[in-house]
């Protein structure tokens, strides 16, 4: 059934109260991610609904409380592996077995602290852009787009942990229906009737595509922390990108 690997799905990558999923085989498991973009749409509507309080409250306020929202939604699972990937950066110094060592370590470092910060500061901004614009519609599809990005560097990288949920979750993930999935929901969101979303999305496809090839260089494959940092990345890009790009919604 469909159900238990959606709701390992939501359990994963949310904070929703959900029925917990007892003994989870390897198949469930790898059918759990083919379900992540789906989480992205449950986030999606949620965010998209708080949006249509534009009316009612100054846009800077609102942006706060989505913004509020979304990182209490993932429980800020996401960042945490921004941050950890950034500290690895900088001081792994282009050693592998250093970086994961470094990602291990639950202090924060000066590069943590950063990199998360300046990704917060990135999202409220553009939230508080596309209210004012009332480009809604933007904020539905960002976190499909980031969900959307662990399938495509899950199913062509390496998984450098051993063990846990994770390495078995990519071990049962079936590749077709993967690839089949990260195609169908990309054209989805290419097609979603704007010219800002289209561009938005290549944009973060192609970025994305640097990234798993930097990290594959420095690294040698990808651990939770890097799935989480593309994420967390490849929402943030597409934001940025709807409103940067000269194609306006």
């Amino acid at each position: 059934m469909i159900q238990r690997p959606f709701f390992l799905a939501l359990r994963l990558l949310t904070t929703l109260p959900v029925p917990e999923v007892t003994d989870p085989s390897e198949r469930e498991l790898g059918l759990s991610v083919l379900l992540y973009p789906c989480v992205g749409v449950v986030l999606g509507v949620i965010l998209w609904g708080l949006a249509h309080g534009a009316d009612l409250w100054p846009e800077n306020l609102l942006a706060a409380i989505i913004l509020f929202f979304w990182l209490a939604l993932t429980g800020g699972l996401h960042l945490e592996g921004l941050g950890d990937l950034a500290d690895a950066w900088v001081g792994g110094i282009g050693r592998p077995e250093r970086m994961l060592e470094i990602m291990k370590d639950p202090r924060c470092g000066p590069a943590a602290v950063m990199a998360i910060s300046m990704q917060i500061l990135f999202k409220f901004v553009a939230i508080q852009t596309l209210l004012q614009q009332q480009h809604f519609i933007v904020l539905f599809f960002a976190p499909i787009m980031g969900r959307t990005a662990f399938l495509p560097l899950m199913l062509s990288t390496p998984y450098l942990r051993q063990g846990g949920m994770a390495a078995a979750a990519i071990k049962g993930v079936p590749k077709k229906a993967g690839w089949l999935v990260v195609g169908a929901v990309g054209l989805m969101i290419a097609m979603g009737g704007a010219a800002c979303i289209f561009w938005a999305f290549v944009t973060t496809a192609w970025l994305l595509v640097i990234f798993r090839w930097t990290i594959n260089r420095r690294l040698g494959g990808i651990t939770g922390d890097v799935l989480g940092a593309g994420c967390e990345l490849s929402e943030t890009i597409f934001l940025l990108a709807a409103l940067l790009l000269p194609m306006s919604c």
